[in-house]
Protein backbone atom coordinates (compact mmCIF):
# COMPACT_ATOMS: atom_id res chain seq x y z
CA UNK A 1 0.00 0.00 0.00
CA UNK A 2 1.23 3.49 -0.88
CA UNK A 3 1.53 5.33 2.43
CA UNK A 4 1.99 8.74 0.79
CA UNK A 5 -1.29 10.61 0.69
CA UNK A 6 0.24 13.83 -0.65
CA UNK A 7 3.54 13.84 -2.51
CA UNK A 8 4.95 17.22 -3.58
CA UNK A 9 8.26 17.15 -5.39
CA UNK A 10 10.11 20.25 -6.52
CA UNK A 11 6.83 22.07 -7.26
CA UNK A 12 6.84 25.69 -8.29
CA UNK A 13 4.28 28.26 -9.40
CA UNK A 14 5.06 31.59 -11.03
CA UNK A 15 2.73 34.52 -11.61
CA UNK A 16 3.06 37.51 -13.98
CA UNK A 17 5.06 35.63 -16.59
CA UNK A 18 4.01 36.17 -20.23
CA UNK A 19 6.18 33.29 -21.40
CA UNK A 20 7.88 30.63 -19.26
CA UNK A 21 10.87 30.28 -21.62
CA UNK A 22 11.33 34.07 -21.70
CA UNK A 23 11.02 34.19 -17.89
CA UNK A 24 13.79 31.60 -17.55
CA UNK A 25 16.07 33.63 -19.82
CA UNK A 26 15.39 36.81 -17.84
CA UNK A 27 15.94 34.98 -14.56
CA UNK A 28 19.40 33.88 -15.71
CA UNK A 29 20.23 37.47 -16.65
CA UNK A 30 18.96 38.89 -13.36
CA UNK A 31 15.98 40.58 -15.02
CA UNK A 32 13.27 38.58 -13.36
CA UNK A 33 9.98 40.51 -13.18
CA UNK A 34 7.80 37.57 -12.19
CA UNK A 35 6.47 36.54 -8.80
CA UNK A 36 7.55 33.09 -7.66
CA UNK A 37 4.71 32.10 -5.34
CA UNK A 38 5.84 28.50 -4.74
CA UNK A 39 9.56 27.99 -5.16
CA UNK A 40 10.62 24.35 -5.68
CA UNK A 41 8.77 22.96 -2.67
CA UNK A 42 9.03 19.30 -1.68
CA UNK A 43 7.34 17.33 1.11
CA UNK A 44 5.30 14.17 1.65
CA UNK A 45 2.26 13.69 3.87
CA UNK A 46 1.47 10.21 5.20
CA UNK A 47 -2.01 8.75 5.24
CA UNK A 48 -3.89 9.78 8.37
CA UNK A 49 -1.44 12.58 9.18
CA UNK A 50 -2.36 16.15 10.08
CA UNK A 51 0.26 18.23 8.30
CA UNK A 52 0.50 21.96 8.92
CA UNK A 53 1.79 24.66 6.59
CA UNK A 54 2.62 27.94 8.33
CA UNK A 55 3.87 31.16 6.86
CA UNK A 56 3.33 34.91 6.74
CA UNK A 57 0.99 36.46 4.18
CA UNK A 58 2.53 36.15 0.74
CA UNK A 59 4.60 33.11 1.70
CA UNK A 60 2.89 30.91 -0.91
CA UNK A 61 0.99 28.55 1.37
CA UNK A 62 -2.48 29.26 -0.09
CA UNK A 63 -1.12 29.04 -3.63
CA UNK A 64 0.38 25.68 -2.71
CA UNK A 65 -3.02 24.46 -1.44
CA UNK A 66 -4.67 25.58 -4.70
CA UNK A 67 -2.09 23.63 -6.70
CA UNK A 68 -2.74 20.51 -4.62
CA UNK A 69 -6.50 21.05 -5.06
CA UNK A 70 -6.11 21.23 -8.91
CA UNK A 71 -7.34 24.86 -8.90
CA UNK A 72 -3.98 26.05 -10.24
CA UNK A 73 -1.57 24.24 -12.54
CA UNK A 74 2.02 24.03 -11.28
CA UNK A 75 4.65 25.45 -13.63
CA UNK A 76 6.98 22.61 -12.76
CA UNK A 77 7.60 19.70 -10.45
CA UNK A 78 5.21 16.89 -9.55
CA UNK A 79 2.23 16.76 -7.19
CA UNK A 80 0.34 13.51 -6.61
CA UNK A 81 -2.63 12.64 -4.41
CA UNK A 82 -2.73 8.97 -3.40
CA UNK A 83 -0.68 8.26 -6.50
CA UNK A 84 -2.77 10.38 -8.91
CA UNK A 85 -1.09 13.29 -10.67
CA UNK A 86 -2.90 16.63 -10.21
CA UNK A 87 -2.15 17.69 -13.80
CA UNK A 88 -2.78 14.45 -15.70
CA UNK A 89 -5.58 13.07 -13.50
CA UNK A 90 -7.44 16.07 -12.03
CA UNK A 91 -10.87 14.38 -11.96
CA UNK A 92 -9.56 11.43 -9.96
CA UNK A 93 -7.83 13.83 -7.56
CA UNK A 94 -10.98 15.92 -7.13
CA UNK A 95 -12.94 12.80 -6.11
CA UNK A 96 -10.46 12.17 -3.29
CA UNK A 97 -10.23 15.66 -1.80
CA UNK A 98 -12.31 18.49 -0.42
CA UNK A 99 -11.24 21.98 0.58
CA UNK A 100 -12.18 24.72 3.01
CA UNK A 101 -10.84 28.24 2.49
CA UNK A 102 -11.46 31.70 3.91
CA UNK A 103 -13.25 32.71 0.69
CA UNK A 104 -15.77 29.85 0.65
CA UNK A 105 -18.45 30.38 -2.02
CA UNK A 106 -22.14 29.64 -1.53
CA UNK A 107 -25.50 30.22 -3.11
CA UNK A 108 -26.24 33.01 -0.64
CA UNK A 109 -30.02 33.02 -1.18
CA UNK A 110 -30.19 29.33 -0.28
CA UNK A 111 -30.01 27.83 3.19
CA UNK A 112 -27.11 25.77 4.59
CA UNK A 113 -29.11 22.57 4.05
CA UNK A 114 -29.89 23.51 0.44
CA UNK A 115 -26.24 24.29 -0.22
CA UNK A 116 -25.14 20.99 1.31
CA UNK A 117 -27.84 19.07 -0.59
CA UNK A 118 -26.55 20.57 -3.82
CA UNK A 119 -22.99 19.52 -2.94
CA UNK A 120 -24.23 15.99 -2.16
CA UNK A 121 -25.95 15.84 -5.56
CA UNK A 122 -22.73 16.88 -7.34
CA UNK A 123 -20.86 14.05 -5.63
CA UNK A 124 -23.61 11.51 -6.33
CA UNK A 125 -24.37 10.86 -2.66
CA UNK A 126 -27.56 9.20 -1.45
CA UNK A 127 -29.93 12.07 -0.70
CA UNK A 128 -31.41 10.66 2.53
CA UNK A 129 -28.06 9.66 4.00
CA UNK A 130 -26.45 12.92 2.90
CA UNK A 131 -29.23 14.95 4.55
CA UNK A 132 -28.82 13.06 7.81
CA UNK A 133 -25.04 13.51 7.79
CA UNK A 134 -25.44 17.21 6.91
CA UNK A 135 -27.72 17.77 9.91
CA UNK A 136 -25.32 15.89 12.19
CA UNK A 137 -22.33 17.93 11.00
CA UNK A 138 -24.14 21.26 11.32
CA UNK A 139 -25.34 20.40 14.83
CA UNK A 140 -21.85 19.17 15.75
CA UNK A 141 -20.55 22.60 14.74
CA UNK A 142 -23.17 24.41 16.81
CA UNK A 143 -25.66 25.30 14.07
CA UNK A 144 -29.25 24.74 15.22
CA UNK A 145 -31.73 23.01 12.87
CA UNK A 146 -33.82 26.16 12.66
CA UNK A 147 -30.81 28.17 11.43
CA UNK A 148 -29.99 25.43 8.90
CA UNK A 149 -33.12 26.41 6.98
CA UNK A 150 -32.43 30.16 6.76
CA UNK A 151 -30.65 31.91 3.85
CA UNK A 152 -26.87 31.92 4.21
CA UNK A 153 -26.74 35.66 3.48
CA UNK A 154 -28.42 36.24 6.86
CA UNK A 155 -25.65 34.40 8.72
CA UNK A 156 -22.48 35.81 10.26
CA UNK A 157 -19.09 35.29 8.65
CA UNK A 158 -18.18 32.77 11.34
CA UNK A 159 -21.37 30.75 10.86
CA UNK A 160 -20.83 30.68 7.11
CA UNK A 161 -17.37 29.27 7.74
CA UNK A 162 -18.92 26.48 9.79
CA UNK A 163 -21.20 25.63 6.86
CA UNK A 164 -18.16 25.50 4.58
CA UNK A 165 -16.49 23.02 6.95
CA UNK A 166 -19.64 20.87 7.09
CA UNK A 167 -19.85 20.89 3.29
CA UNK A 168 -16.25 19.71 2.99
CA UNK A 169 -16.76 16.89 5.50
CA UNK A 170 -20.07 15.81 3.96
CA UNK A 171 -18.32 13.77 1.27
CA UNK A 172 -15.98 11.99 3.71
CA UNK A 173 -12.92 12.94 1.63
CA UNK A 174 -9.75 10.86 1.83
CA UNK A 175 -7.81 14.13 1.97
CA UNK A 176 -9.07 17.36 3.52
CA UNK A 177 -7.39 20.66 2.63
CA UNK A 178 -8.04 23.29 5.30
CA UNK A 179 -6.83 26.75 4.30
CA UNK A 180 -7.20 28.90 7.43
CA UNK A 181 -10.48 27.17 8.38
CA UNK A 182 -11.01 28.88 11.74
CA UNK A 183 -10.58 32.47 10.55
CA UNK A 184 -13.48 34.55 11.83
CA UNK A 185 -14.56 32.03 14.46
CA UNK A 186 -14.90 32.82 18.15
CA UNK A 187 -12.75 30.81 20.62
CA UNK A 188 -15.55 28.35 21.43
CA UNK A 189 -16.28 27.69 17.75
CA UNK A 190 -12.57 27.27 17.08
CA UNK A 191 -12.42 24.51 19.69
CA UNK A 192 -15.45 22.80 18.12
CA UNK A 193 -13.80 22.82 14.70
CA UNK A 194 -10.46 21.64 16.06
CA UNK A 195 -12.15 18.76 17.91
CA UNK A 196 -14.00 17.77 14.74
CA UNK A 197 -10.75 17.82 12.75
CA UNK A 198 -9.22 15.37 15.22
CA UNK A 199 -12.34 13.18 15.07
CA UNK A 200 -12.37 12.82 11.28
CA UNK A 201 -8.70 11.93 11.34
CA UNK A 202 -9.05 9.43 14.18
CA UNK A 203 -12.37 7.88 13.13
CA UNK A 204 -12.23 8.06 9.32
CA UNK A 205 -8.47 8.05 8.79
CA UNK A 206 -8.72 11.32 6.86
CA UNK A 207 -5.43 12.93 5.86
CA UNK A 208 -5.48 16.66 6.61
CA UNK A 209 -3.35 19.50 5.31
CA UNK A 210 -3.88 22.64 7.39
CA UNK A 211 -2.73 26.21 6.87
CA UNK A 212 -3.26 28.60 9.75
CA UNK A 213 -1.99 31.79 11.39
CA UNK A 214 -2.95 30.40 14.79
CA UNK A 215 0.24 28.95 16.28
CA UNK A 216 -1.60 27.33 19.20
CA UNK A 217 -3.95 25.63 16.74
CA UNK A 218 -1.00 24.30 14.74
CA UNK A 219 0.75 23.09 17.89
CA UNK A 220 -2.36 21.26 19.13
CA UNK A 221 -3.43 19.64 15.86
CA UNK A 222 -0.42 18.99 13.65
CA UNK A 223 1.78 15.90 13.63
CA UNK A 224 4.32 17.76 11.50
CA UNK A 225 4.66 21.31 10.26
CA UNK A 226 6.33 22.99 7.29
CA UNK A 227 7.15 26.68 7.68
CA UNK A 228 7.19 28.63 4.40
CA UNK A 229 8.67 32.03 3.59
CA UNK A 230 8.97 33.67 0.18
CA UNK A 231 7.68 30.55 -1.51
CA UNK A 232 10.21 28.18 0.07
CA UNK A 233 10.02 25.68 2.91
CA UNK A 234 12.49 26.99 5.48
CA UNK A 235 11.89 24.30 8.13
CA UNK A 236 9.89 21.10 8.51
CA UNK A 237 9.50 18.81 11.53
CA UNK A 238 7.25 17.96 14.46
CA UNK A 239 6.11 20.91 16.61
CA UNK A 240 8.30 19.70 19.48
CA UNK A 241 11.43 19.50 17.34
CA UNK A 242 10.78 22.82 15.66
CA UNK A 243 10.64 24.49 19.06
CA UNK A 244 14.12 23.14 19.78
CA UNK A 245 15.46 25.35 16.97
CA UNK A 246 15.05 28.40 19.22
CA UNK A 247 16.82 28.93 22.53
CA UNK A 248 14.80 29.46 25.68
CA UNK A 249 14.66 33.08 26.83
CA UNK A 250 14.09 34.45 30.35
CA UNK A 251 13.33 30.98 31.62
CA UNK A 252 10.45 30.44 29.18
CA UNK A 253 10.36 27.50 26.78
CA UNK A 254 10.14 28.51 23.10
CA UNK A 255 6.76 28.47 21.37
CA UNK A 256 5.89 27.90 17.71
CA UNK A 257 5.41 31.65 17.45
CA UNK A 258 9.03 32.12 18.56
CA UNK A 259 10.14 29.67 15.87
CA UNK A 260 7.99 31.42 13.27
CA UNK A 261 9.47 34.82 14.09
CA UNK A 262 13.01 33.45 14.19
CA UNK A 263 12.78 31.75 10.80
CA UNK A 264 10.73 34.32 8.87
CA UNK A 265 11.58 37.55 10.65
CA UNK A 266 7.93 38.58 10.23
CA UNK A 267 5.17 39.32 12.68
CA UNK A 268 2.09 37.15 12.72
CA UNK A 269 -0.92 38.66 10.97
CA UNK A 270 -4.01 38.00 13.02
CA UNK A 271 -7.57 38.46 11.80
CA UNK A 272 -10.63 40.14 13.23
CA UNK A 273 -13.89 38.25 13.52
CA UNK A 274 -15.01 39.62 10.14
CA UNK A 275 -12.00 38.11 8.37
CA UNK A 276 -10.07 41.37 7.98
CA UNK A 277 -6.49 41.81 9.09
CA UNK A 278 -5.63 43.38 12.40
CA UNK A 279 -2.31 44.82 13.57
Amino acid sequence: MNQKAIDVRNAYKIFNKPNLLLWRRKEKNGQDGATVAVDHVSFQVKRGEIFGVLGPNGSGKSTLVRVIATLLLPDGGDVTILGHDVVREPIKVQRLINRVSVEAAFFKKLSPMENLSYAAHLYGLNNRKARQRALELLERLGLEREAAGKPIEEMSRGMQQKVAIARALLTRPAILLLDEPTTGLDPHSKREVQALVREVRDQDGTTILLTTHDMLEADKLCDRIAIMDLGKVVAMDTPARLKKLVKAANGHEPTLEDVFLELTGKKLVKHNGNGTKAD
